[in-house]
């Protein structure tokens, strides 16, 4: 991949023999040449994980205080009249039943999807297109609930859901580069505290290995841990 001229520069100011405070890092990113677009930050986390163990696989969820800055479009399915109006109240764009299955085929208009318990055999069928895309609903995500309202709510604040890729990294928007200093330090702190609290317990030693961060345009600033 080419880089960019501001690309180029930035890279410049990056002592690569050095990991940064997190202050510092923040304050060296939103210094960098602005760009005609609000860019995302990104938090990338090595771990010490082996995943061909499936039981060392990371997974969770965590409320980040400030959000990621991005309005996220919820879908909610349920077969209840009752779990429809509490998702619609809630704030979720896309509200139905098992009518809704034949359309996840064709198109996806969502960046998050709840399903209740009694759907996920019927989600089945399309579970090749979902979960691919992150986008299959899962215990484990808490993304499998009867709590509705509560669950599209905090969705709606900020909640992420986090998992490894298949090289053993976690990669996570945290904000916008325009955030204040402090939001995107306690959004990141938020992140990295649950990551360390979905360590498996299957994994020994020590367990994150390195964290970098970077925004959609920038090269990466690799923090202390």
């Amino acid at each position: 991949m080419k880089k960019g001229k501001n690309y180029r520069e930035s890279e410049k100011s990056i002592d690569r023999a050095k990991t940064y405070e997190l202050g510092e890092a923040i304050d060296m990113l939103q210094g960098f040449k602005k760009t005609k677009f609000d860019q995302s930050v990104e938090v990338h986390i090595k771990t010490s994980i082996d995943t061909k163990k499936s039981d060392q696989l990371v997974r969770g969820t965590i409320i980040l205080p400030h959000g990621t800055g991005k309005n996220k479009k919820i879908a909610v399915i349920t077969s209840t009249a009752k779990s429809q109006e509490e998702a619609k109240k809630a704030g979720a764009e896309i509200v139905g039943g098992e009518e809704m299955i034949e359309k996840f085929a064709k198109k996806i208009e969502f960046d998050v999807l709840v399903a209740t318990p009694e759907m996920m055999p019927k989600l089945a069928k399309v579970a090749k297109i979902l979960g691919p895309k992150g986008l299959m609903p899962n215990p484990k995500t808490e993304t499998v609930t009867t709590k509705i309202t509560e669950t599209v709510e905090a969705l709606k604040k900020g909640k992420a859901t986090f998992k490894n890729d298949d090289t053993g990294n976690i990669h996570q928007i945290v904000g916008k580069i325009s955030f204040d200093k402090e939001k995107l330090v306690e959004n990141i702190k938020a992140q990295i505290s649950g990551i360390e609290k979905a360590r498996p317990s299957a994994v020994k030693g020590k367990f994150i290995r390195s964290i970098t961060i970077c925004s959609t345009m920038s090269p990466a600033i690799k923090i202390k841990i």
